[in-house]
C-alpha cells in the first residue's frame, strides 16, 4: 500500500479510536493547541476531506474579529476557528474550520494557484529518475566527479519566470554538491547544473549544463572544531539577572516596563506580534494591533541560465516546516533569554512540536537613552527575536521595545553566501588584474565567486494609534520665502499633506526631497492641540535596480515604493500575495492598490520594506558576519513629553 494512503488511513482510524476533544485557550490569539489541530484534522475526516492525495501547506488559527479582541474578550467568548490550505494533486483548496461547532464552514478550490512548497518536495522521488539518467551521469564525469554516489541532490521551488511552457506546472530545480571534502557544502556546489522537473508529474523537463568550471576547490570550515588558536578576551561578561528576568510572560502575553503585547509563532511568518499598548497613567493605550513579516525577496544578479531563477519569495515559497528556526543559547540568544515553542503542521497534516522559535529577553549594552551634561538615563530595552533559515542565509529578526515609546524593527542578514566556481583562481589571474563584467561577483577563495544579489524585506504594521480609525501623513520639508529684513537667506518649514487614498502614498516615493511618514489618531490629540502619532523612520532604502519588464520584479512588486498603505483587510497579509509559488505578475500589493482605495480616516494597514543590496567582500566567507538594517516605529506627539524621563538611573 502506498505510504500516502497509509498516512490518510492512519489519521481516520486514529479518530475513530480516540475521540479528539479540543481544549481552547484563554487568549483569542493563541496559536492553535496541540487537541485543537487534532481537532481540525477530525472535522475534515469526517467530512470526507482527507483523501490518499491530500497534503497540507498550512493549518493555523484563523483570528477573530479585531475589535472583539481590543475588547478584550476570551476566545470561549470570541470562538475558536481554524484555516488549512491543502495541495490534492495538482490543486489546491483553503478550507475554515469552525472548532467551537466542530464543523467545516468552506471548502473552496482555488483556481490558477500554487500551494507553498511542501518538506516531502524537496526529496521528490524524480530526484532518483535524474540521478540515474545518463545525460546527468556525463555531466558528472565531464566536471571530474569520481565519486557519483556522494553526490547530494534536492528538488527546490524555482523561481516563476513565467515561461509559458512551465503553464500550470508544479516546477522545481535541483542543485547537487559533491559529499567528502569538508563539512561546509556550499563551495562544492556542482555549477553549471541544474535540471528543472514537474514534482507532480516526476518528469524531467530539461536538464541545464552550462559547462561549470571543474577548478579545485578548498574547504571553507566554519564550525568550532574546525578553528585554532580561538582569541580568548582577558575579562570574560557574564549576563546575570539574580531575581529574574524583568518581564513577565503568560498564555502569550508579555509585559514589560509599560509595553504589553501578544506573541504567537505562524509557520508562514515565523512571529505575529499584536495588541501593542501602553501602559500611560494605569490606562492601556493601542499603538499596534498587529505587526509581522510579510515576505522576503532575494533575486541573484547573474543572467546564467542556473541563476536566472535565484529570485525567491521565501515567505512564500520556503515555509515548509516554519519559516522560524530552532534557537539555541550561546548561538541565537543570550543566557537570560527566555524560550516560545511552537507546533507546525507536517504535510500529512499531523501536528509537530518545534521547539525555541522565538526567545525574549532584556538588553542592556550601556547605550544611552537620553542625556544632557551630568543627568541621564542608561537604556535597557526588551527584545523579541526569531531567525529564518532561508536556504543559504539565516536573518535574526528582533522586535525591540524602548523605554521611550519607541519600537525597532531589525534584520540582521548572516549564513553562507551564493557562490559559483571559476576556471580563474583569484582576480589578480584575471587579464589586466580586474575581474571581468561577466563574473557578476568578486572572489571570496580560490576559484569561487561570491554573486551580487539583493534582500528585500517586507513588513506588515496594522497601527491602531489610539484606536483603529488612523490617517497617514505625509510631512514635506521644503524651503520657504523668507522676508528681507531676515538676517538669514534660507530656511525649511514642514507641511502636513494627509493622503485620501492609496495612489496618494505612493506617488511622491521617488521624487527626491525630505519627508517624514506617521499615522495619525483620528480622535485623540496632546496636551499642545496635535493629532497623537506614530512615525515610520526607515534607516536604509535601497530601490530596485530592475527593469520594469523583469518579471521577478513583478512578482516582487512591492519593492517598487519603500512604503505603501492600505485599508485593513483581513485577507491581505502578504505583500506579494497569498500564493507565491510560482506567481504570476502584479499579485499583492500591486493589484489591491489598484483600486486606489480611501485610507482617510480609516483602519489602515503600513507596508515597509527594508532592502539592502549585497556586493560579496572576501570578509563574508566562509559564513557573513550580520549586517543588520532596520525600521524604527517612533512616538510623535504621542505623549505630551519624554515618555522615559521617569526611568530609574539604574539599568
Amino acid at each position: 500500500m502506498p505510504i500516502r494512503l497509509c498516512t490518510a488511513l492512519f489519521i481516520i482510524c486514529m479518530f475513530q479510536a480516540f475521540p479528539v476533544r479540543a481544549v481552547s485557550p484563554a487568549h483569542p490569539l493563541d496559536p492553535l493547541t496541540w487537541d485543537e489541530h487534532w481537532a481540525v484534522l477530525k472535522v475534515l475526516a469526517d467530512a470526507g476531506k482527507i483523501t490518499a492525495d491530500t497534503r497540507f501547506a498550512r493549518l493555523a488559527l484563523k483570528t477573530p474579529d479585531k475589535l472583539l479582541v481590543w475588547e478584550g474578550k476570551s476566545s470561549a467568548d470570541t470562538g475558536r476557528a481554524a484555516e488549512v490550505v491543502i495541495k490534492e494533486g495538482s490543486k489546491t483548496f483553503e478550507a475554515s474550520i469552525d472548532l467551537t461547532a466542530s464543523r467545516v464552514v468552506s471548502w473552496t478550490e482555488i483556481p490558477g494557484v500554487q500551494a507553498p512548497w511542501l518538506s516531502e518536495e524537496y526529496n521528490n522521488e524524480v530526484l532518483f529518475d535524474v540521478q540515474a539518467s545518463e545525460e546527468f551521469q556525463n555531466a558528472l564525469k565531464k566536471r571530474g566527479v569520481k565519486f557519483p554516489e556522494f553526490v547530494q541532490c534536492n528538488v527546490n521551488p524555482r523561481g516563476g519566470l513565467a515561461e509559458p511552457e512551465y503553464a500550470g506546472r508544479r516546477i522545481g530545480i535541483i542543485a547537487c554538491q559533491e559529499q567528502g571534502q569538508g563539512r561546509n557544502l556550499t563551495p562544492r556546489e556542482i555549477d553549471g547544473l541544474n535540471i528543472i522537473v514537474d514534482v507532480n508529474t516526476r518528469e524531467i523537463l530539461e536538464i541545464i549544463d552550462e559547462g561549470g568550471s571543474a577548478a579545485p576547490v578548498q574547504p571553507a570550515e566554519y564550525d568550532l572544531k574546525s578553528q585554532t588558536g580561538l582569541r580568548r578576551f582577558p575579562a570574560p561578561i557574564a549576563i546575570h539577572q539574580p531575581s529574574g528576568a524583568g518581564f513577565k510572560l503568560e498564555q502569550g502575553v508579555v509585559e514589560w516596563d509599560r509595553w504589553r503585547f501578544h506573541v504567537r509563532p505562524d509557520q508562514r511568518t515565523g512571529l505575529v506580534l499584536s495588541t501593542v499598548t501602553w501602559n500611560d497613567g494605569g490606562k492601556p493605550r493601542p499603538i499596534l494591533y498587529e505587526g509581522h513579516l510579510s515576505e522576503i525577496f532575494v533575486p541573484y544578479m547573474d543572467p546564467g541560465k542556473t541563476w536566472a531563477s535565484r529570485v525567491h519569495l521565501d515567505v512564500g515559497e520556503n515555509s515548509a516546516g516554519g519559516l522560524a528556526g530552532t534557537l539555541e543559547t550561546g548561538v541565537h540568544c543570550p543566557a537570560n533569554a527566555t524560550y516560545i515553542d511552537a507546533i507546525v503542521v507536517e504535510d500529512d497534516g499531523r501536528p509537530k512540536d518545534k521547539p525555541r522559535v522565538a526567545c525574549i529577553f532584556e538588553k542592556f549594552a550601556g547605550d544611552v537613552t537620553w542625556a544632557h551634561a551630568n543627568e541621564g538615563r542608561q537604556k535597557r530595552s526588551l527584545v523579541v527575536r526569531m531567525s529564518a533559515l532561508a536556504g543559504n542565509y539565516d536573518y535574526l529578526i528582533d522586535w525591540v521595545f524602548q523605554t521611550d515609546g519607541e519600537i525597532r524593527v531589525n534584520v540582521g542578514a548572516t549564513g553562507i553566501v551564493g557562490v559559483k566556481t571559476s576556471p580563474q583562481k583569484n582576480a589578480a589571474s584575471v587579464e589586466g588584474g580586474k575581474p571581468q563584467p561577466e563574473l557578476y561577483g568578486r572572489f571570496v577563495a580560490d576559484h569561487l565567486i561570491g554573486v551580487n544579489h539583493s534582500h528585500y524585506f517586507n513588513f506588515r504594521f496594522d497601527f491602531d494609534v489610539d484606536g483603529p480609525a488612523n490617517s497617514f501623513s505625509l510631512d514635506r520639508m521644503r524651503q520657504t520665502a523668507i522676508p528681507k529684513s531676515s538676517p538669514r537667506r534660507s530656511v525649511w518649514v514642514s507641511e502636513a499633506q494627509i493622503a485620501a487614498r492609496e495612489a496618494d502614498v505612493t506617488a511622491h516615493q521617488g521624487h527626491g526631497g525630505h519627508a517624514m511618514w506617521r499615522f495619525l489618531s483620528s480622535a485623540k490629540q496632546n496636551a499642545q492641540g496635535y493629532a497623537t502619532s506614530y512615525q515610520i523612520m526607515g534607516v536604509h532604502s535601497t530601490q530596485s535596480m530592475m527593469d520594469k519588464d523583469d518579471v521577478a520584479l513583478q512578482r516582487a512588486g512591492f519593492i517598487n515604493h519603500d512604503l505603501w498603505v492600505t485599508p485593513r483587510d483581513p485577507d491581505e497579509l502578504y505583500a506579494a500575495g497569498k500564493y507565491t509559488t510560482q506567481s504570476g505578475p502584479g499579485q499583492g500589493l500591486q493589484k489591491w492598490t489598484a483600486k486606489n482605495r480611501d485610507i482617510k480616516g480609516r483602519d489602515i494597514v503600513a507596508w515597509y520594506t527594508i532592502g539592502m543590496h549585497h556586493v560579496v567582500r572576501a570578509e563574508d566567507w566562509p559564513v557573513m558576519p550580520t549586517l543588520t538594517h532596520g525600521v524604527s516605529l517612533r512616538p510623535f506627539d504621542f505623549f505630551d513629553r519624554n515618555p522615559a524621563l521617569d526611568t530609574s538611573p539604574e539599568p
